[in-house]
């Protein structure tokens, strides 16, 4: 909410994912896929049926972060959340884990923490066997050792009857196909991790020409967030990593020009009407105290009294404790001066004590300990009787008799008496309320000027941040050049954006800007920006999993699981190019090689012959 261009961080807490009650339509005639896009920033999970009554939309939707908390002292065991269950990711941020390393997942424990809750918040019964299908996503060039585990975890620990993987930003560029498909493109994904030039080419992801630039939402949000911290030292705390990404989301823009971006921000009138003033919370407690001497000549009394209230709890509790330590022993010196002398030794075994003579000492010395105790408690409650007196004492009467001074005793005296003048508090006057010199709440604005555009800026120029790698427009055009003149006409006339960083206002712009800058005189493209750049990845992939429910392409089964390992991938529209794992042929041992060896068997096997 904006109050004349204040505006408030919202610091929305994550609601917990209700369970829901799956459908009928889901199971019935067969169960129906379901679509999962596994991305490293948030994880959105839906059904892919043609059924009306199932909503053609991802159900769940919650960040791809899990923490487990140690567990209290008192015996309850460790507490696992996940997604929204955490509220607020900025009280657990050093607990927060996530299974990708960038886009890849690597920790197969956490993913399948996120599957677990995936299918309990869907209503799946995911103990023995989930015999949904599995539609998933995965990243560009995913190793084979990553989407092997994956596998392996689907159809060894959940049993899915068949699992198909695509990429994300090709099931968006899928879902806003155009009439003549298969069609060529290219596609510039940008997301939370990574950013991905995906040249596409007769329907087919061309990869061998794909690369990726590790710059994402992830980096701009650190960088944001030291750009701000060291401009406001005092906020340092306040300024959290969720509240960057809020920003980022809402009030950060890319510039098409970046340079004369800069030159209009350094007017004072841009500044002032385009400055964004984030506004964070504040209390408005006066810093100035308003008691009176009184008052707090009563607070120190109560501290008193608390100090002493738990002294004397503590000196009875240790007074009972060893008044039960003390009869105990008694209790045993009375079995000696009864005669049971098997009791006696059985109990002296249990004290841990050898002798009658050490038993003695340690009744003497608790007999001692108690009574200092009891002395201690009856002179702390005569202490807490005695009423406070002023400590400082009446002046005594040194001239009783009423003599007289002289005038000049009483001139001098009356020179001195300002340098020893005491000060005297005045009780009587009330103690001003301490006014800020200070708007408290201009204090606690945090100015966005240049830091909406230099936060996304890194997305084309990495060295902002001091990194070594080339930004979109380098990299596209690096891409572009491998290709004839005639494939590079026909990829520049379907440029797609998709990503959650494709929801920058001005990308669409500043990627049109280079493109007229690196294309030759006179030369057309396109540049389209997908409809929904977040969600059109799972829109993509429920749209190819209703069209191929039926069909055996695309789709993994159990026994290719079995047969061909879990690194084995079918290939389809939207999918990586499957590269099987080639292992080097064994060069066939000569006979001039073997001779020799063959000889020295001979040689040793009969030692009897050789003698």
């Amino acid at each position: 909410m904006a109050a004349g261009r204040v505006f408030a961080f919202r610091d929305a807490r994550w609601a917990p994912d209700p369970v829901l009650a799956p459908s009928p339509a889901v199971r019935s005639p067969q169960p129906v896929p379901l679509v999962i896009d596994n991305g490293s920033f948030q994880t959105r999970a839906g059904w892919a049926a043609a059924d009306p009554s199932v909503p053609a939309e991802p159900l769940l939707r919650f960040r791809s972060l899990a923490a487990r908390s140690r567990g209290a002292r008192g015996g309850a065991g460790a507490e696992t959340q996940v997604g929204n269950d955490l509220g607020s990711p900025e009280p657990l941020r050093w607990l927060l884990r996530s299974p990708f390393d960038r886009n890849v997942p690597v920790q197969l424990e956490l993913q399948e923490l996120l599957l677990d809750h995936v299918f309990q918040r869907l209503g799946v019964s995911s103990q023995g066997c989930v015999d949904h299908p599995i539609v998933l996503t995965e990243a560009v060039c995913n190793p084979l050792y990553s989407r092997q585990m994956m596998s392996e975890l689907l159809f060894e620990c959940y049993q899915v009857p068949k699992v198909s993987y695509g990429v994300d930003s090709l099931y968006s560029f899928y879902h806003n196909r155009r009439q003549n498909w298969p069609c060529s493109g290219l596609v510039i994904s940008s997301g939370y991790q990574c950013t991905h030039i995906l040249p596409v080419l007769e329907g087919r992801l061309d990869a061998k020409n794909c690369k990726r630039i590790n710059i994402g939402g992830c980096q701009a949000a650190v960088y944001l967030q030291r750009l701000l911290q060291l401009k406001y030292p005092g906020h340092f705390a306040a300024i959290t990593l969720s509240r960057m990404e809020e920003i980022l989301h809402e009030h950060s823009y890319i510039a098409e020009d970046y340079i004369e971006e800069l030159q209009k921000w350094r007017s004072p009138e841009y500044y002032e009407n385009n400055v964004h003033k984030m506004q964070l919370p504040f209390s408005n407690k006066l810093l100035g105290s308003t008691l009176t001497s009184e008052e707090k000549q009563e607070r120190r009394q109560q501290q008193l009294r608390r100090l002493q209230e738990l002294n004397a709890r503590r000196r009875e509790e240790k007074l009972q404790l060893d008044q039960e330590r003390l009869d105990r022993l008694l209790y045993v010196q009375e079995l000696l001066e009864d005669g049971q002398m098997d009791q006696f030794h059985k109990a002296l075994v249990e004290l841990n004590m050898d002798s009658a003579e050490e038993l003695q000492s340690y009744i003497n010395k608790l007999s001692l300990a108690v009574e200092q105790t009891k002395q201690k408690i009856l002179q702390a409650e005569v202490n807490i009787e005695v009423d406070v007196v002023d400590s400082k004492p009446e002046t005594p009467d040194l001239d009783p008799l009423g003599s007289e001074q002289s005038l000049e005793d009483v001139e001098s005296i009356n020179e001195f008496e300002p340098l020893f003048a005491e000060d005297q508090p005045e009780a009587e006057k009330p103690v001003a309320t301490v006014q800020p010199v200070f708007n408290l709440a201009e204090y606690h604005q945090l100015f966005l000027g240049t830091e909406r555009i230099r936060a996304p800026e890194i997305v084309f120029q990495p060295s902002l941040i001091g990194e070594d790698q080339a930004g979109i427009a380098e990299t596209m055009q690096y891409v572009l050049e491998r290709y004839p003149k005639e494939q590079q006409a026909i990829l520049v006339q379907n440029v797609f954006l998709t990503g959650g960083n494709a929801m920058y206002p001005g990308l669409k712009a500043r990627v049109q800007k280079e493109l007229l800058e690196m294309r030759p005189f006179q030369s057309s493209f396109q540049v389209h920006l997908a409809s929904s750049p977040i969600l059109d990845a799972w829109y993509g992939a429920r749209d190819w999993a209703v069209e191929h429910m039926t069909r055996e392409e695309g789709w993994i089964t159990r026994k290719d699981y079995e047969e061909k390992g879990g690194e084995y991938l079918k290939e389809h529209c939207a999918s990586n190019v499957y590269v099987p794992i080639r292992l080097p042929k064994q060069a066939p041992r000569t006979t001039e090689a073997l001779a020799p060896s063959r000889a020295l068997t001979s040689s040793t096997s009969n030692p009897c012959e050789q003698a």
